[in-house]
């Protein structure tokens, strides 16, 4: 068995990996459950008939990408418990990885929209795309940008026998 230069064999380190990745996924979840869960009771409000065609189309892609979320950041779980004791962690640990980014990409643009679809209702439309915009950038910038940036920088300083961390992550 061979061992990365912290002592842990491969095995350790994508049974850590993945336990780390269930583990933020718990912090999502409720929030994207939340959302959802807001997103679904709009259509039985009273004034849900005074809303507007642009209003009733950034609700369903809100709605929408709320339920993607949250099948996504469910998926790595699911799939977790039925693979069990399938000895094929590798594989389920990449696939998890990539359905938690989209994830939270599905996330990101559904929390733009019904920040879209808020504002919008109580505001004004040049609001409500200001505010969207601006949330949106922000969170490219946070979620996307700043990590790529660091995993670039870090990339440099790692040598190249223990690169294949990059096909996890």
């Amino acid at each position: 068995m061979s061992t990365s230069g912290d002592g842990e064999t491969r095995r350790q380190r994508i049974n850590r990996e993945l336990i780390e990745l269930l583990n933020e996924l718990r912090v999502a979840l409720p929030g994207v459950q939340f959302l959802f869960a807001f997103l679904l009771i709009v259509p039985f409000q009273q004034t849900v008939d005074r809303i507007t065609g642009f209003q009733r189309g950034v609700y369903f892609v809100a709605l929408a990408s709320a339920a993607l979320a949250t099948a996504l950041l469910i998926a790595p779980a699911a799939q977790h418990r039925l693979l069990f004791r399938q000895h094929d962690k590798e594989a389920l640990l990449r696939r998890s990885n990539r359905s938690a980014v989209a994830g939270l990409v599905a996330l990101g643009l559904a929390i733009c929209s019904a920040l879209l679809l808020v504002v919008d209702v109580l505001f004004s439309l040049t609001l409500a795309w200001a505010t969207a915009g601006v949330l949106a950038a922000f969170l490219a910038w946070w979620w996307i940008a700043v990590p790529f940036w660091q995993r670039a920088e870090n990339e440099q300083d790692v040598p190249e026998e223990d690169d294949d961390r990059s096909r996890w992550n």
